[in-house]
């Protein structure tokens, strides 16, 4: 097992998909925001086509193999972490079904197919450039956090070059950039459809937003229920639990 593993890496549980991923502290490790998404996104059940963008170190590829028999094309423009992706596929025996990119999310539909998915996930930077947010200078964690090399409207732009019409695009962000992200979508064919926001808890606000969008479709937003992370008593909430851990949570 420690073969796979470089430096300070880790293989870490996916527990309710009963698979396994490589982390690294110092290098990239996957949040909360990885899972909302992945069990947020709408995916063809039996077969399609699926490209997760920003993906990082293959969590939400990871996520959505549990769901869906799709192929999955994970596109990731930094080497390290697409490489701990794919070794975490091909530890879990996932190589005929998730296919890693090391490439650039701008302009990849050239590369891969126009208009040929049925959905895209997309976990992009949250923070602008120039945004003072506890910018860490590691610069891995900083190009994932930050619009350094990929900014929220050339990720939708993108998204919606490789969808199907009718297909779906899924993302996670901040509350502070709904406009924004509604606005990106509505400039390049991207309907929103759904909407969720996610509170750490009751009475406090929002700090993750959950949205997503037909290509071509007709408007009719539906605000979701709220989803709360942690109860009064400061531990998961049962949903949360469930999301994490499975039914035996």
């Amino acid at each position: 097992m420690e073969e796979i593993l470089q430096g300070d890496e880790r293989l870490d549980y996916l527990l309710a998909e009963d698979l396994r991923i490589i982390q690294s502290p110092s290098v990239f490790s996957f949040s909360l925001d990885a899972v909302l998404l992945a069990k947020f996104a709408y995916v063809p059940l039996r077969s399609g086509n699926i490209v997760d963008l920003c993906a990082g170190n293959g969590a939400i590829p990871l996520f959505l193999s549990a769901r869906t028999n799709a192929v999955i094309t994970a596109v990731e423009l930094q080497g390290r972490l697409a490489n701990m992706a794919e070794r975490s596929v091909h530890y879990n025996g996932l190589q005929e079904r998730i296919h890693v990119l090391n490439d650039d999310v701008i302009g990849i539909a050239k590369k891969i197919g126009y208009e040929k998915y049925d959905t895209v996930t997309c976990n992009p930077p949250y923070f602008l450039s120039n945004e003072a947010s506890e910018k860490n200078m590691l610069e891995h964690i900083a190009i994932a956090r930050h619009e350094i090399h990929l900014t929220l409207e050339q990720a939708v732009q993108s998204a919606s070059e490789l969808l199907k019409q009718g297909g779906k695009a899924a993302f996670v962000h901040r509350p502070g950039r709904l406009l924004d992200i509604i606005t990106a979508m509505r400039a390049n064919r991207l309907e929103p459809k759904r909407i969720r926001f996610v509170y750490p808890k009751e009475g406090k606000d929002a700090n993750t937003l959950l949205i997503e969008g037909t290509k071509d479709g007709k408007p009719d937003l539906k605000v979701l229920p709220p989803l709360y992370v942690y109860g009064s008593d400061n531990k998961y909430t049962e949903e949360v639990r469930l999301l994490l851990y499975g039914q035996d949570a």
